[in-house]
């Protein structure tokens, strides 16, 4: 299994924007969600907010043509698109808080069964803070986690309870990892897409959370 292809994260990305829609506003969590802002329609359609303030942003700049002063939560420069705004800080929590993010693509260290998140700390790490993904998980109204599906070691991160500091509980409604897209449902995950060449008992076999394997389940789609 060690030597089959996984999906790319701009697979990823690509299959992410898929559940995007127009008129929506929508965080992207640091690190690989950042990549779906590649993704998304240019006329501002959908609306991408960072917790910095940056409201409308698009794709990251062509090489050499990146502004220090216009980067997302993460750092990162970013592009405006049409109908762009720079608010302040306590503004953009406002929004998070209030209610205003429909959807949250937030990047994920574990997943449970039932949809807890840890995604701020591992046993590994002695600093740090869950920042604004706390907010961000319990006050979006969609919670979306992308993550590759195992460790570096190899281990499961789709699990049957976190082990981690937990983010968020029963929060995330769908997981999309390198092996695949899963469900969270009442009765644990379901297995809708998976990647090209992969059986479901493969893919069972590096998640410690069962899996139910969709009736419709088809090939993943980017």
């Amino acid at each position: 299994m060690s030597g089959k292809e996984r999906l790319s994260r701009d697979l990823m990305a690509m299959r992410v924007a898929g559940e995007l829609e127009d008129g929506m506003v929508v965080n992207l969590g640091i690190g690989m969600p950042t990549l779906v802002g590649n993704y998304i329609p240019m006329d501002g359609s959908i609306i991408l907010h960072a917790e910095n303030g940056v409201i409308g942003f698009g794709p990251f700049p062509p090489e050499g043509q990146e502004n220090p002063n216009l980067v997302n939560a993460g750092g990162q420069p970013v592009t405006l698109l049409p109908g762009a705004a720079i608010i302040s800080h306590v503004d953009s929590f406002a929004m998070i808080r209030g209610g205003y993010i429909d959807v949250a693509v937030l990047g994920g260290f574990q997943v449970s069964q039932r949809g807890d998140l840890a995604n701020w700390s591992t046993d590994e790490q002695s600093l740090g803070s869950p920042g604004g993904a706390v907010d961000i998980a319990l006050a979006a109204r969609r919670l979306i986690v992308m993550m590759e599906h195992t460790t570096k070691e190899g281990g499961p991160k789709l699990l049957r309870e976190c082990s981690y500091p937990l983010t968020g509980r029963e929060c995330v409604e769908l997981v999309v990892t390198d092996l695949g897209l899963f469900h969270v449902t009442g009765d644990g995950l379901l297995l809708r897409e998976i990647a090209t060449g992969w059986t479901v008992e493969e893919v069972q076999a590096l998640t410690d959370a069962p899996l139910t394997a969709s009736p419709e389940l088809k090939e993943f789609l980017g």
